[in-house]
């Protein structure tokens, strides 16, 4: 059997002692423990450890690089020096051929025919040698460069741009299904005579989709207009388009799990149900129902963040975009924790009263907005025993010869404490059913006794 013993108040008082059904649970519980005061740090600190390692790919990919580039250009001092040795001693050749040409004038017309033409072959000759040393150099330098690493980045570079677009096109798909095989329909079956759903409820369901569909065909006709220049790649400005309508999505994901629920309560009734499915039977759905098309335009800023990400790992420092590029990502990144931040708040909102409902006396700290669920349980209450005597128990009436179950709720900043009736309802218990974690010292003991 595994015990916990959690230390509230100040040192001195008497420790309330938590028993669990077996091993796991407990080491699942007291984990939940430890995470409800140190799960950001830890998160933060994962973060940074990626950004780390990151970095240090970028550095090494750089410094490969470098040594690279330092080897070739030692080549080419290399050859300098030979093509001005080959410079001096055609000189010399020159030099010595000048005594010849006073005697040029005197010698037979057909001997000067002959050397002209021994002349221009043997020039032809060097030319068509030092053409084939030059052609070997440049294939030398065309092969080299295509084996260096930033070759090598230019072309993920490029494939990540071809993939952005590819990616584009089926979110604008997916968006176009979204738009006219459910919003357009049902808007005009909410205008019949006999209605299946409300105007009210097909706005409150698909919201501000059109308008999200619109601003994605513009930036994809403009990634494809961009592709068509290749390999000039100017992606930043398009960026700098989306980045002011991006609030449309932060309405869109805040109305998202409403959505769903006026969803769901609009299929209790059979002929919207009957309609729906006809319309999740269309062909281009494949097989796809409503939910999922609702739900593709919450990933596409986390999609973006992650695309500029790895576009930035393959954009060297000095290139022209990359501060524009870095500065999208940022607010993407702004965007996107802020996104996460009103879903996860609304979510903890809800989960917190709908808690507060099931206990009779209700609990006012779970009206806190930054009180953040965490587990929930059974646990025995174990009574204290100290110098062979039953100590008081500090927590509730219960008895002190026998345990008791308890149903726990563990919170970021209160771990709180309930009996269960016969009807099935929960009771706080009376004295020291809420406790703050502020003051307490978690002990484990496993004790065999």
């Amino acid at each position: 059997q595994h015990y916990f013993t959690v230390l509230f108040g100040h040192e001195g008082q008497k420790p309330l002692e938590l028993r669990c059904e077996d091993e796991v649970d407990g080491d699942e519980w007291v984990e939940a423990i430890h995470q409800a005061s140190y799960s950001d740090i830890l998160i933060e600190r994962e973060v940074l450890m990626q950004k780390y390692i990151h970095l240090v790919q970028i550095v090494e990919t750089e410094k490969i690089a470098a040594n690279q580039l330092r080897h070739q250009l030692e080549d080419q001092d290399t050859e300098i020096e030979r093509l001005k040795s080959e410079i001096v001693a055609l000189n010399k050749t020159k030099e010595k051929m000048r005594p010849y040409q006073g005697n040029q004038e005197d010698e037979d017309p057909d001997i000067k025919k002959i050397k002209k033409v021994n002349m221009q072959s043997s020039v032809l000759k060097g030319r068509r040698v030092r053409w084939k040393g030059c052609t070997r150099k440049w294939k030398t330098i065309v092969q080299d460069y295509i084996c260096s690493p930033h070759a090598e980045s230019m072309r993920k570079r490029n494939q990540i741009v071809f993939n952005m677009v590819e990616a584009e096109s089926e979110y604008v798909h997916q968006l176009y299904i979204l738009v006219n095989c459910f919003l357009r329909p049902l808007r005009m079956a909410a205008s019949s005579k006999k209605p299946p759903i409300s105007h009210d409820d097909v706005s409150s369901i698909f919201l501000n989709s059109e308008t999200i569909m619109f601003l994605h065909e513009i930036f994809h006709q403009g990634l494809k207009a961009r592709i068509a220049n290749w390999p000039t790649l100017i992606l930043a400005d398009l960026f700098d388009i989306l980045l002011p309508m991006l609030n449309i999505y932060q309405e869109f994901v805040r109305n998202h799990q409403y959505s769903l629920q006026v969803l769901a309560n609009c299929k209790q009734n059979r002929d919207f149900d009957k309609l729906l499915k006809q319309y999740e039977a269309n062909p281009a759905c494949e097989g796809r129902m409503l939910e999922t098309f609702l739900t593709y335009p919450m990933f596409q800023i986390p999609r973006y963040i992650i695309t500029l990400h790895e576009l930035l790992a393959h954009t060297p420092h000095e290139h022209v975009e990359r501060k524009s590029l870095e500065f999208a990502k940022s607010k993407l990144e702004e965007l996107s924790r802020v996104m996460h931040d009103e879903v996860s708040d609304t979510e903890n909102i809800r989960k917190n009263l709908a808690i507060e409902r099931t206990i009779v006396e209700g609990c006012d700290i779970l009206l806190d907005t930054s009180q953040t669920f965490i587990r929930q349980g059974s646990l025995i209450q174990v009574p204290s025993v100290e110098r062979g005597k039953l100590s008081k128990v500090r927590l509730g009436s219960l008895s002190l010869k026998k345990e008791g179950e308890r149903q726990c709720f563990l919170f970021t900043k209160h771990f709180l404490i309930c009996t269960r009736s016969s009807g099935g309802k929960l009771h706080l218990l009376k004295t020291g059913g809420v406790l703050s974690l502020i003051e307490c010292t978690l002990i484990e003991e496993a004790d065999a006794s």
